[in-house]
């Protein structure tokens, strides 16, 4: 069976992993084993995990359009409607 040997451990992470190792009745051997083995076991997951930023593209999609950019301003401004509730201000 290997060992493994971690250097450069800062002391207020080992004080964490004491802590979290004896509130869950493990060894720091233990827990560190456990640790590993839970996070290979989630790689894959963590991998495919999208950012906010890719989920809204993923949501908006893409806007298709044969006409020209003339023809579109053109439809828009022909859709608008003019209103007289704003002339005199607010």
């Amino acid at each position: 069976m290997a060992n493994l040997q971690i250097k450069g451990m800062d002391d207020d992470l080992y004080a964490q992993l004491k802590s979290l190792a004896a509130s869950e009745n493990r060894s720091i051997s233990q827990q560190v084993l456990f640790l590993l083995k839970l996070y290979l076991a989630r790689k894959h997951q963590f991998q495919e995990a999208r950012t906010p930023a890719q989920v809204l593209l993923e949501l908006s999609g893409s806007w298709e359009d044969d006409r020209s950019a003339e023809n579109i301003v053109k439809d828009l401004k022909s859709g608008r409607k003019n209103s007289r509730k704003l002339r005199k201000g607010f």
